[in-house]
């Protein structure tokens, strides 16, 4: 059986964030990928340009940003979505008080390296949290995702930036959850870690898979895209 397979990218990715797993399961998924332009200004709009644009029925995956708009399709829509897969995202909104204005202050601090320095000294910086150091110095996986960066400006940047700021708490969304969940992050994923995703897979219940990505941080489909795939067969039954 191929299923309908809806996938959504994170911040400032696209396709290319896709790209193993798209052929690795191209004999049981049809994809169908979103990208996200300058007329997506908040999450609750690519959750919304999403449904008008998927099938009927389809299994759902977003990454990172892309997870926290999936959760916006399933609150929704839950009887259109037949499986869902958050990787490498949160749940909560900003938090309030320090903690957010600091968050706020290093997204901006990104943002105004990309229009003073260029997209790719912003990325070169964005990187030395998004993976792990033993893999800073692997030029085919950093040039990989810097180059998928740089097909975008820092006038997107801004727009996700500002949807992220202003993003949903999906926490009452998830004991809602009952059909197939794949729950997954990098062991070293420092942004989003396991520990946040136990604590997920926890409150969707009995229906969740946890799996946690040995040697991966945030960008696991690309840092570890086999065995991303594999979890996700596994999930698509």
């Amino acid at each position: 059986m191929i299923r309908p397979l809806v996938l959504l990218p994170g911040l400032m990715c696209d396709r290319t964030v896709w790209e193993h797993q798209i052929g690795a399961l191209s004999d049981i998924a049809d994809p169908l990928v979103m990208e996200w332009g300058s007329q997506h200004t908040s999450l609750v709009g690519m959750a919304e340009a999403t449904l008008s644009t998927a099938p009927e029925r389809f299994a759902l995956a977003g990454h990172s940003m892309g997870g926290r708009v999936a959760f916006e399709v399933f609150r929704r829509a839950p009887e259109r979505v037949t499986h869902i897969a958050v990787m490498n995202t949160g749940v909560t909104p900003l938090p309030a008080g320090e903690a957010g204005a600091e968050e706020e202050r290093g997204r901006r601090r990104l943002l105004a390296m990309a229009r003073t320095d260029g997209i790719r000294v912003m990325a070169q910086e964005w990187l030395k949290g998004m993976i792990p150091a033993h893999r800073q110095d692997d030029r085919d996986l950093t040039e990989h995702i810097i180059r998928m960066f740089e097909r975008k400006d820092a006038g997107l940047f801004e727009t996700q930036m500002l949807a992220l700021l202003a993003r949903p708490d999906a926490r009452p969304i998830l004991p809602q959850i009952r059909c197939p969940a794949l729950v997954l992050t990098g062991q070293d994923d420092v942004w989003s870690p396991p520990v946040r995703h136990q604590e997920s897979a926890d409150a969707i219940g009995a229906t969740a898979t946890l799996v946690l990505v040995p040697k991966s941080g945030h960008m696991s489909t690309m840092e570890q895209p086999e065995a991303v795939a594999h979890a996700m067969r596994k999930w698509l039954g």
